[in-house]
């Protein structure tokens, strides 16, 4: 389709996530939309409305795709919009939706993704129709996209979608959020292997990929790791033409919402009424009906309590209520009769005609009719055994302006990383429950007050739409950052430039990586031999300037070629250092023994379990090759093992750094590096003309440690700190040649 070119400040933000937030009625052929209080709604206005310099245009509507239950016939011909939206809905058949939404995303993926393998059903036909749904949204997307729009997805049931937006839109900024749980590997391993990695590059796709906690981000690296062989530096992912940065962005509420909510008559009347009808001490909890959340523990836990401490007979009051949700699905169905069960049988057991310990509810429950209830509570109670987050935590601690009340929380809610000055309990320990909520009961006001100011100052500087603000912020540095490493591949322009800088300079310093760049890489490392012509080159260069071979090589094998050389040479990585005229090699002071040892193992076993890789130990580092595996794509799969193995087992103490080089997994002392090394030789001199050419990761210390006037050259088109690029290996010669031609031996 045909799009006018926006200014790139004023894109749109277009939302897409499985639902639209706005229910659709039709009245006489007129169509209205209702839209939904949700906190995502309130946090994406914002990004347009109130925040200064956005980088979304408030005169343009935020633009929102998602599935609609209205009939393409009911909505055919209608603009779908109200003051600040429009609603693009997408249509997917029945049986399709079946498939994708309550088999892929409901029977497969949440249940997988929360912990519960057993209860995930693995059938392809759930896939098919994901591909096809998540098809269905690109399509939509692809009707309405213009030049500068920015797009952001929402949650596990559109995974496949960012790669699809990226391969036809490469120039507009996508970001993908994960609502819930990412799940360890050894879980998400359990997916067939072409669906993982189709869910780790769709999700790839994006710019920014956000989830709830550290931990989620740290599974979804090592996925990404052993799954499609993509490695990160500090969560940003390399992926050659561009940076992926994957980041926590713990989601939250509109805490002045729940916060002024306090003193609303509505939410007075229903405190009022809670305290007038319930005992002295309320315990309340509410959820959606699901095996993540817990309930069944919960009961056990409380019954507990009720067990060990028959003081507190007569005295409690717990509100349970349950949100109804897919109760028309057998399983869920199980579940509901099991906590009917469980409430009964507690109720029988320790109730009599003046006291009901549990007063349950299934139904859902009106906001100020729930924040009533949040503020006339003593102890919020929310254990699920699995959650994203868990924001019903947050809307407890920023309702209660009365700054009293105790969270009991489960550490398996991703919420537990930031409030923990809750009494944090195991959800499936029931002992460890009771006694949370004995202590709860009898904790003094004023440690009740302390630990409520802290986390609500926490929810009160974070909150929704700190969260959005702060998603949108990554995604601007991202683009700083992908400016600062875009390629430009040198024209004949850009040569001319380089060599009228080297003529005009007196005093020269030129770096050479040696595998990649003065010689060609090979299967065989011991066959990677400097061609005549180009050692003739940098003889003549040599006999001038001073020269650098910086190279991640032994010294035995650069002593070797360039001994007849009058060049300075640095191996392993800036280990050892050989000057000019010198036999001696002096080894960095910083360098410490006694470290081998205990990683080799580690690579014997890697190298045995993948035929034709192999160990070498120079002096100061240990080297995993596996350029000549048999299999070389089994070898990527064990080298992105090993590299995780080393990367979790060293310990900071050790001070080494894993290096993931080209068919090479390297383990060195972090004290020095190409960089340190190349950044000495400059200091010691006045040069006036400094160039560095490389191609390896490696080189990457050096590009980031040389002045700004320098001259850095990366071989070849992965992203790189090096000001330039050169297509190949083979170039460097004859632009070398060049950079040289005007000035004699």
């Amino acid at each position: 389709m045909e799009n006018s070119k926006h200014n790139k400040d004023s894109g749109r933000l277009i939302i897409v996530a499985y639902r639209l937030p706005f229910k659709i009625v039709k009245e006489n052929d007129e169509v209205q939309l209702f839209q939904n209080s949700g906190g995502l709604v309130s946090a994406v206005l914002s990004l347009v409305k109130e925040q200064p310099g956005s980088a979304f245009s408030s005169s343009q509507k935020i633009q929102w795709v998602g599935f609609s239950e209205n009939t393409r016939e009911e909505l055919e011909g209608q603009t779908l919009e109200n003051d600040d939206f429009e609603a693009h809905p997408v249509f997917i058949p029945e049986d399709v939706n079946e498939n994708y939404y309550e088999g892929f995303c409901n029977n497969l993926i949440w249940p997988l993704c929360h912990y519960f393998p057993s209860l995930a059903r693995f059938e392809d036909d759930y896939f098919e129709a994901y591909q096809v749904a998540n098809r269905l949204f690109f399509d939509k997307i692809n009707e309405i996209i213009q030049p500068g729009d920015v797009v952001w997805v929402q949650d596990y049931q559109l995974m496949l979608l960012p790669q699809m937006i990226r391969e036809q839109h490469a120039e507009n900024k996508i970001g993908f959020f994960f609502h819930i749980p990412f799940p360890s590997f050894e879980l998400f391993r359990l997916l067939p292997v072409a669906w993982r990695k189709a869910i780790i590059d769709g999700i790839l796709g994006a710019d920014v990929v956000g989830f709830h906690t550290n931990d989620y981000v740290e599974y979804f690296l090592k996925a990404a790791q052993l799954v499609s062989g993509h490695g990160n530096k500090l969560h940003y992912i390399n992926m050659s033409n561009r940076i992926v940065k994957v980041d926590s962005f713990p989601i939250s509420i509109d805490f002045k919402m729940f916060n002024e909510a306090y003193y609303a008559p509505e939410v007075e009347a229903a405190r009022a009424e809670a305290r007038h009808s319930l005992k002295e001490k309320i315990i309340f909890s509410v959820d959606r009906l699901d095996y993540s959340k817990g309930i069944i523990h919960r009961l056990r836990g409380f019954q507990r309590f009720l067990e060990r401490y028959p003081e507190w007979h007569g005295k409690v009051s717990f509100v349970m209520v349950v949100v109804p949700s897919r109760d028309t699905i057998e399983q869920y169905q199980q579940m509901k009769s099991e906590i009917d069960q469980a409430v009964g049988r507690i109720n029988a057991d320790f109730g009599n005609i003046y006291w009901q310990p549990i007063i349950y509810q299934y139904r859902s429950m009106s906001y100020h009719e729930l924040v009533g209830m949040y503020t006339a509570s003593d102890v919020a109670l929310i254990t699920p055994v699995r959650d994203g987050m868990n924001l019903v935590c947050k809307e407890y601690v920023a309702s209660r302006k009365d700054r009293k009340g105790v969270l009991i929380l489960s550490e398996m809610a991703g919420a537990a990383a930031e409030l923990g000055e809750a009494l944090i309990i195991n959800p499936l320990d029931i002992q460890d429950i009771a006694d949370a909520i004995k202590k709860a009961f009898e904790m003094p006001e004023e440690e009740q007050t302390k630990r409520m100011d802290a986390m609500r100052e926490r929810i009160r500087e974070y909150d929704v739409f700190a969260w959005t603000n702060d998603f949108f912020t990554q995604m601007t540095m991202l683009e700083q950052e992908h400016d600062r490493l875009r390629q430009v591949f040198l024209t004949n322009t850009g040569i001319d430039g380089i060599r009228q800088a080297y003529e005009n300079a007196t005093n020269r310093i030129l770096f050479f990586d040696y595998d990649g760049t003065l010689a060609p890489i090979v299967p065989d490392p011991s066959k990677a031999i400097v061609s005549d012509d180009v050692k003739s080159l940098i003889l003549e260069i040599a006999k001038r300037d001073t020269v650098i071979i910086i190279s991640g090589r032994d010294r035995y094998f650069l002593d070797n070629l360039f001994k007849d050389l009058p060049v300075h040479i640095i191996a392993e990585h800036g280990a050892l250092v050989r000057t000019k005229g010198s036999e001696k090699w002096i080894l960095n002071e910083n360098y410490e023994e006694n470290w081998k040892e205990s990683i080799r193992p580690i690579m014997d076993i890697y190298a045995k379990r993948s035929p034709g890789a192999f160990v070498e130990e120079k002096e100061t580092s240990l080297a995993w090759h596996y350029r000549t595996a048999e299999d070389e794509e089994y070898a990527q799969r064990r080298a992105q093992e090993l590299l995780w193995q080393l990367k979790n087992y060293i310990q900071p103490e050790l001070n080494l750094q894993v290096i993931d080089g080209s068919k090479v997994v390297e383990v060195k002392k972090t004290a020095f590096n190409k960089g340190t090394s190349a950044r000495d030789f400059v200091d010691s001199g006045d040069y006036d003309f400094v160039l560095a050419i490389g191609d390896d990761t490696t080189d990457e210390d050096m590009f980031i440690a040389l002045p700004d006037t320098a001259y850095t050259i990366k071989i070849g088109d992965d992203l790189s700190a090096a000001r330039n690029h050169i297509r190949s290996q083979e170039e460097v010669f004859h632009f070398l040649k060049f950079m040289v031609s005007s000035i004699g031996a």
